[in-house]
C-alpha cells in the first residue's frame, strides 16, 4: 500500500479541495511540537557546542583543539541517526508509527535533561565528555526514528491535496524552535554575566526538556495510528521486510533522495552551527550573534509555509531545487558578507541562507515519504534522511572548521566544498528521470501525471496492495 497524489486539476489551485479530519489536524499538531522540542533541543546543543562545552568539558586542550572536540560531539548525534533510523525505522513499519514515536520522544528528553546537569571536566575529569557523548548518542539515536516518524504520522493522516503543506507544518517545528532556543540562549548571555552563563546560565534550556516532554506526551496520547498503516496491516503481517530488502528494492531511491537533500542540511548546519562560532569570532557579540539566527529563523517559518502550498502545486523536486539554487548564492556571498562586520548586512546574509534551504526543505517529508510502499516506508525514508544527515550535516561544522584551521583562518576551502555539494545535488535534482508508477501516474521533476497521460492504470481508490510500481 502507498500513498496517493492529488489530481492535477486539484494541484492547480493554492486552495485545497479535501477537507482535514480532526485526526489529521491532532497528527500535524503533535508532529510540529515533537519537531518542535528535538529540534530545540539540538539547536540548544549546537549553540553550546560553539561557545560553551569547549570550555567546560575540553578545558585541558588549546581553544582551536577544543573547538573541534565539540563540534565531533554534536556529529556523534548524527552518527547514531542512521542507528535510531534503522532501529526504530523496522520496527515502525512492523508495530506502527504510533508507540514508536512515543518512545523516542521520552528518549530525546530525558537525554536532554540529564545534560543540562552534567558537571563540567573541572569536577569529575574524562568522566564529563564521556557523559556528553554518550547522551548525544542517544539524542541522536532517538530523532533518527523520531524525525521520520512525526513525517509519516502527519502524511498518512494528511489529504492527498495538504501532503507538502501539513508536512510543511511539521517542519517549522525546527526553525519556530531555533527561534525560541536562540531568544532563550539570546537573552540569557544578555542579562547574565559570561561567568554566571557558564556557571549554569547553558543548563536552563536543556532542564525545560522533562516539562516539554510531559506534555508531547500528552498530545501524542491523542493521536490514533494511520489509517494507511491500518488498511496495509494484512500485507505487512505477509511481507518479510528488514532493512536489507529495502537497500535492495530501494536503494536508487534512497541514494537520490541523499543527494538531494544535501544542500538543506550543509547550508542548514555551516550557517546555524559553524556560524555561530564564525560570527562570536568575528566581531560580532554572543547575543548579537543568537539575535541573528533567531530573527533569521523566524522568517524562515514564512519560507516553509509558502514553500509547502506551493509544493502541493507545482511539485516537490522543484521546490526542493529552487530553494537549492538559493543555497547556492548563499555559498558563494556568505563569507565574504560576514566578513564586512556589518549587522544589517550579515543578518541579511543569514537571513537568505536559512529562508532558501528552508524554503526547500518544504516538500522532503511529502517527497521522502511517497517514495515508498506502506511496509517500506519508515524504514526507507529513515534510510534517506539519516543517511544525507550522517554524510553531509554531521561532518559540516566539525569540517567547516578543520578547513579553516589548516588554512590559515581562509574560508575559500569551505566555501569550494559548499559550492560543489550543492551543484552535484542539483545536477542530480535535473538528471533524475520519470519516476514509475505511484498510484497511476509518474513523477516528472516531481508533478504528478495522471494515468490518463501514461501507460499505467491503477486502482480508483489510488491505492495499490503492493510494492509492485513504486519509484525505484
Amino acid at each position: 500500500m502507498s500513498l496517493s497524489q492529488p489530481s492535477r486539476a486539484v494541484k492547480r489551485s493554492l486552495k485545497p479541495a479535501t477537507p482535514a479530519s480532526p485526526q489529521a489536524k491532532r497528527a500535524v499538531l503533535s508532529g510540529t511540537f515533537g519537531s518542535a522540542l528535538e529540534w530545540f533541543d539540538f539547536a540548544v546543543y549546537g549553540a553550546m557546542a560553539a561557545t560553551v562545552f569547549p570550555k567546560l568539558f575540553f578545558n585541558d586542550m588549546n581553544p582551536a583543539i577544543a573547538l573541534l572536540a565539540s563540534f565531533a560531539t554534536f556529529g556523534v548525534g548524527f552518527v547514531a541517526r542512521p542507528l535510531g533510523g534503522i532501529v526504530f525505522g523496522h520496527l515502525g513499519d512492523r508495530l506502527g508509527r504510533r508507540r514508536i514515536l512515543l518512545t523516542t520522544f521520552i528518549m530525546m528528553g530525558v537525554a536532554s535533561m540529564v545534560i543540562g546537569l552534567l558537571p563540567p571536566q573541572s569536577a569529575i575529569g574524562i568522566a564529563a565528555p564521556a557523559l556528553l557523548v554518550l547522551m548525544r548518542f542517544i539524542q541522536g539515536i532517538a530523532l533518527g526514528g523520531e524525525a521520520t516518524g512525526a513525517q509519516l504520522m502527519t502524511m498518512e493522516h494528511a489529504p492527498a491535496d495538504r501532503r507538502s503543506f501539513y508536512g510543511a507544518l511539521m517542519a517549522m517545528g525546527s526553525p519556530i524552535s531555533q527561534v525560541a532556543a536562540n531568544l532563550m540562549l539570546a537573552v540569557l548571555s544578555g542579562v547574565l554575566s559570561p561567568e554566571a552563563f557558564l556557571s549554569w546560565g547553558w543548563r536552563v534550556p536543556f532542564l525545560l526538556s522533562i516539562f516539554l516532554v510531559a506534555v508531547g506526551i500528552y498530545i501524542r496520547l491523542k493521536v490514533e495510528e494511520t489509517p494507511v498503516f491500518k488498511e496495509g496491516m494484512q500485507e505487512i503481517a505477509q511481507e518479510s521486510t528488514n532493512p536489507a530488502t529495502v537497500i535492495k528494492t530501494h536503494g536508487v531511491t534512497i541514494l537520490r533522495l541523499i543527494l538531494a537533500y544535501a544542500p538543506i542540511v550543509v547550508t542548514f548546519y555551516i550557517v546555524s552551527v559553524f556560524g555561530i562560532s564564525y560570527l562570536t569570532t568575528h566581531g560580532f557579540s554572543q547575543s548579537q550573534t543568537f539575535t541573528i539566527i533567531m530573527i533569521s529563523n523566524f522568517l524562515s517559518v514564512i519560507a516553509i509555509w509558502w514553500g509547502g502550498r506551493l509544493a502541493d502545486v507545482y511539485g516537490r523536486r522543484r521546490i526542493l531545487a529552487i530553494g537549492s539554487a538559493g543555497t547556492l548564492l548563499a555559498a558563494v556571498l556568505f563569507f565574504p558578507v560576514v566578513n564586512l562586520g556589518s549587522f544589517p548586512l550579515t543578518l541579511g546574509m543569514v537571513a537568505f541562507s536559512l529562508v532558501t534551504a528552508q524554503f526547500g526543505n518544504a516538500g522532503q517529508g511529502a517527497l521522502f515519504a511517497e517514495a515508498f510502499p506502506t511496509h517500506m516506508r519508515y524504514t526507507g525514508s529513515a534510510l534517506a534522511l539519516t543517511g544525507s544527515n550522517l554524510i553531509f550535516a554531521a561532518p559540516a561544522p566539525f569540517l567547516a572548521s578543520w578547513l579553516m584551521s589548516i588554512s590559515g583562518g581562509s574560508t575559500v576551502s569551505i566555501t569550494v566544498a559548499w559550492i560543489v555539494i550543492i551543484a552535484a545535488a542539483l545536477i542530480n535534482l535535473v538528471l533524475m528521470n520519470d519516476g514509475k508508477t505511484l498510484e497511476g501516474g509518474q513523477h516528472r521533476f516531481g508533478r504528478y501525471v495522471p494515468a490518463e497521460e501514461t501507460t499505467t492504470t491503477a486502482p480508483a481508490s489510488g491505492l495499490v496492495g503492493s510494492a509492485a510500481g513504486e519509484a525505484p
